[in-house]
Formats: structure tokens, C-alpha cells, sequence
């Protein structure tokens, strides 16, 4: 695909966080698989469920009710630095003309004490739109996306035990 075939996209899915939420963890945008299915990483191949589920003790989650039960239960909270962008398929490479999503609808109902971002893209939206704004701070963690193959998910379990 060309930047010709590029499309301005909207985030569809909204974020998921409850008045327990106390950390919140930040993609860049959902992929195409994620758009399909409607909820956050919706890629078989992206290892943030098996992180997750291996850093909680929880089975590994399949369906949306159970993804959204284990991020609830233990008091994080879901979404994206990017609320709009012309993007092709799911090439972060390829983000243009974005639109950061505004965390306040998740900071101003929830107890948020920390934010992390899932790789660098999430971050570099982040620090560029959203924390001047915001006024927090995020770090960033290692990407989960498949096209993050220099990471094991050993290393990535490893590195993400910092959002407990």
C-alpha cells in the first residue's frame, strides 16, 4: 500500500477504564485486526494478552468480556494516544495528520496514579500532544506489536512488571 492509499481513520473503540482504574496503558491507534474486532489488541500475533495474563496470574483472556474483566479487575485502564489519523492498514510508520485522544475523560473519573505507553510511536504521541496538555508524565515500555520481533515475550514480561 501507498500513502495514496491511505485513510483518515477515527478511533472506534472507547476507552476502558472504571472509577477503580489506578494505571493506565497507552497504545498509538488500534490495528486493523483491532478496528475489526472492536476492542484493543485485536491481533492474534500481539503479545499485550499474554503479558497481561502472565503478569496477573489470569488465564489467558479470548473473548472481549474477558479481556475487559482481567484489565478492570486489576485496576488498569485502556487506550490510545491517537484519536484520529490517516494511516495505511496498520503501518505506525505510515501515521499522518494526527489527532490526539483527550485523556481528561479518564483522568477526571478515575484515580490514574501512573501512565505507560506500549512502544515508541504511543509515546512519541504522547509527549508531542497529550502530556503538555495534560500535565503528566508517561513512560514508555516495549512495544507488544508483533513487529516488535527483537523482544521475547520473557523480556517483555520482564520489562512490563513496572505497571503492578
Amino acid at each position: 500500500m501507498t500513502m495514496a492509499q491511505a485513510e483518515k481513520q477515527i478511533h472506534p473503540i472507547p476507552p476502558l477504564f472504571d472509577g477503580e482504574s489506578r494505571v493506565l496503558i497507552l497504545g498509538s491507534f488500534p490495528s486493523v485486526k483491532s478496528r475489526e474486532a472492536m476492542f484493543f489488541y485485536g491481533h492474534p500475533q500481539n503479545r499485550f494478552w499474554r503479558v497481561i495474563s502472565s503478569l496477573t496470574g489470569a488465564p489467558l483472556p479470548v473473548t472481549v468480556e474477558e479481556k475487559k474483566a482481567l484489565i478492570l479487575s486489576n485496576r488498569l485502564a485502556l487506550w490510545d494516544s491517537i484519536g484520529s489519523c490517516t494511516i495505511v492498514g496498520s503501518s505506525d510508520s505510515s501515521i499522518r495528520d494526527v489527532v490526539a485522544n483527550d485523556l481528561t475523560c479518564i483522568t477526571d473519573h478515575a484515580p490514574i496514579e501512573r501512565i505507560y505507553c506500549n512502544g515508541a510511536t504511543s509515546m512519541k504521541y504522547f509527549s508531542r500532544y497529550i502530556e503538555p496538555r495534560l500535565g503528566r508524565s508517561a513512560q514508555q515500555l516495549p512495544s507488544t506489536s508483533p513487529a516488535n520481533a527483537a523482544w521475547s515475550l520473557d523480556r517483555l514480561i520482564d520489562a512490563w512488571r513496572v505497571i503492578l
